[in-house]
């Protein structure tokens, strides 16, 4: 009876907390309880919430340009919400005109000693910055803002770009009890209009008013009149194993297609992908630099042009980009292009680099197509319609003998057919100036992989001395390659800081080619126990593959993207020379991600003097839908909980 009733003032004490957070999130309007409340229940770590935000956009009647009004109160929960008291206006500008901001207010409400005290912003403490040629920034800072504060603040702006319909975010990274958006667009500007992110929309409603908006020569519109909403909007926290951010933000875009002036001339502003493809054929950055041809016998020795296997000169045609051409870091795939003057300075951006790969392989008579891409740290490029400037990259894709094979001669660690971490995002558009383009998936060639096995003994001192080999493929294998072959010295102190228990000696690496499919490394290690007495604790795992639980989220609503599938081989063979014997060994492991998608097995046995254990974990998914988080944070905690919690009990015989 003690338990029901200690459960049920539990459930009561937290019923009437939760009761307390009486936000008033349906207006602009300050409440006291506003001021008051001072946790929010369904987010205990938040720092600061929206309690409400409004915003609308629509064309002045007499102006005829963009206007946005602008409505925002924040609850400030503690000292770490304080940031959210500085807001930053980003406006834009070109050599003709220029986006304004008007009418900003902003106040400060904090309950004193039973009283509400409000403290309004000063003109003087509103300040503008100039960003860059095309932008500038206005930026203030609420006064007397304190643990409990409830802020807020409206502005207006400007904006002569009706091409540049103002979108609006309904993500942040702070959580939102309401978010709203009205729009009202004329039915000259016709936008094509995107959803982005997971987050469902509460209303969505639309009508169309008549006679809106009326021109000076008496034309006369009619305009769409939209009502978008979400509530109870969670933070936007980013994780580890994720592209970026905007992929997966709460909010809704907007790009010009047409505009139709009252005279009834239209302009259009989309385009279709045959549009594009013909503009980028004749493109002096891209067509034009794809289209030169190259005197072969001037850059490939005999060797190279005289081999008869495809694939084998194709390999080495890609080697001779990579190894005598430095990428000089920059992006620019529609600017600056020039393979003549990277052949001269021998150094140039991604498009020129890999444009002279495509050409070199097209003179040598092998199927070979430009493909652009948006890297994962751009964010990914729209399918619905052609957006050429969400794209930063370019590669190659060559055909042999019916295989596909992508190429980006920019890095030399790569292997033929490998391309950077950064390119895998999905998907890519493939340029046939011929046929027309087309969406092609971006895919690693192989899986990745680690294969860490150790013949071991222990000796009379109970330590622990033997050899390890240690192979690894695919991106594994890149960056240990990059890490080794950039300083053999920095990589050494490196393994042996990460192992500070280990000693390290006779480090060896058999694959000595930079450009190699794996890597593969061998060293001796001595371990010594410090403990004497005659039954004793080992860990097993003298290499440890995850040393944390990478996923702490209570839900995640974007996917889980490891960007290429993945394996862990962990295999221990510890001799116990007749000198020890096992008294108690870690249990055994089997559990799998549903759909069989992934699986971690770990077994221990102990035969002929020897224990023999085994631990594999595979990933046999890229990429993970959201719906599987819960399941590969749990998957995540038993691999963290079998490396450091499985101990071998042994005994000195």
């Amino acid at each position: 009876m003690k338990t029901s009733i200690s459960t049920l003032l539990f459930l009561l004490i937290n019923i009437f907390g939760f009761s307390q957070e009486s936000y008033n999130s349906e207006s602009y309007i300050v409440t006291l309880d506003d001021i008051k409340t001072k946790t929010f229940a369904k987010d205990s770590t938040a720092n600061a919430l929206v309690i409400y935000e409004h915003g609308n956009s629509y064309v002045d009647k007499s102006e005829y340009d963009l206007r946005t009004e602008i409505q925002k109160k924040i609850k400030i929960l503690n000292q770490n919400g304080f940031d959210n008291a500085t807001i930053t206006i980003h406006l834009y500008n070109n050599e003709r005109s220029e986006e304004k901001v008007t009418n900003i207010f902003a106040t400060t409400y904090n309950l004193i000693n039973g009283n509400v005290v409000k403290t309004s912003l000063s003109k003087k403490d509103v300040f503008e910055e100039k960003y860059d040629e095309n932008h500038k920034l206005i930026k203030f800072t609420l006064p007397n803002i304190k643990e409990g504060s409830v802020i807020t603040y409206s502005y207006t702006i400007i904006s002569p770009f009706m091409f540049n319909y103002k979108g609006w975010n309904f993500q942040d990274d702070i959580p939102k009890l309401y978010s709203e958006y009205r729009t009202s667009i004329p039915g000259n500007w016709d936008y094509n209009i995107k959803l982005i992110g997971a987050n469902k929309l509460s209303v969505n409603e639309s009508e169309i008013k008549k006679g809106c908006l009326t021109s000076f020569n008496g034309g006369v519109a009619d305009c769409s009149n939209s009502i978008y909403a979400m509530k109870d909007i969670p933070a936007f926290i980013e994780e580890d194993y994720m592209t970026t951010k905007s992929n997966y933000l709460g909010r809704i875009e907007y790009e010009l297609r047409t505009f139709k002036d009252f005279n009834g001339l239209v302009k259009n502003y989309a385009k279709t992908w045959k549009s594009v493809d013909d503009e980028l054929r004749t493109d002096e950055n891209i067509g034009r630099q794809l289209s030169k041809s190259i005197k072969i016998e001037e850059l490939l020795s005999p060797e190279i042009i005289n081999e008869p296997d495809i694939l084998k000169k194709a390999t080495l045609i890609y080697q001779y980009v990579q190894n005598n051409y430095t990428w000089n870091e920059e992006y620019k795939i529609f600017k600056d292009v020039s393979v003549k003057d990277l052949i001269k300075n021998k150094s140039g951006n991604v498009s020129s680099i890999n444009i002279l790969l495509h050409n070199l392989l097209k003179e040598s008579n092998i199927d070979v197509k430009p493909v652009l891409l948006s890297t994962r740290n751009n964010g990914f490029a729209t399918k619905l319609f052609p957006v050429i400037s969400e794209f930063n990259y370019l590669i190659v894709q060559a055909t042999i003998d019916n295989k596909k094979y992508l190429l980006d001669a920019t890095d030399n660690y790569l292997n033929f057919g490998d391309i950077p971490f950064r390119c895998l995002n999905q998907y890519g558009r493939l340029l046939d100036f011929k046929s027309g383009s087309e969406w092609i998936d971006i895919e690693p060639q192989s899986s990745s992989y680690t294969l860490f096995n150790a013949e071991l003994k222990l000796d009379k001192e109970q330590g622990v001395i033997g050899n390890v080999k240690i192979r690894t493929n695919g991106y594994h294998a890149l960056n240990s390659k990059k890490a080794y072959f950039s300083n053999k010295e920095a990589y050494v102190k490196d393994l042996e800081n990460k192992s500070p228990f280990l000693e390290i000696f006779d480090h060896n690496v058999t694959s000595d080619e930079k450009n190699s499919t794996d890597f593969t490394e061998s060293y001796q290690i001595e371990y010594k126990n410090e403990n004497s007495s005659e039954t004793f604790y080992l860990n097993p795992f003298f290499k440890v593959f995850f040393h944390e639980n990478p996923f702490k989220l209570q839900e995640r609503t974007y996917p889980i993207d490891f960007g290429f599938k993945d394996s862990y081989v962990y295999i221990l063979k510890l001799n116990l020379d007749n000198n020890y014997k096992v008294i108690e060994q870690p249990k055994d492991v089997l559990i799998g991600l549903p759909n069989n998608t992934g699986q971690i097995s770990f077994s221990t046995k102990v035969l002929d003097g020897s224990v023999n254990l085994t631990m594999k974990i595979v990933f046999k998914e890229s990429i993970y839908a959201p719906e599987y988080y819960p399941y590969l944070k749990e998957f995540m905690s038993k691999i963290v909980d079998v490396q450091k919690n499985s101990l071998l009990v042994i005994q000195k015989i």
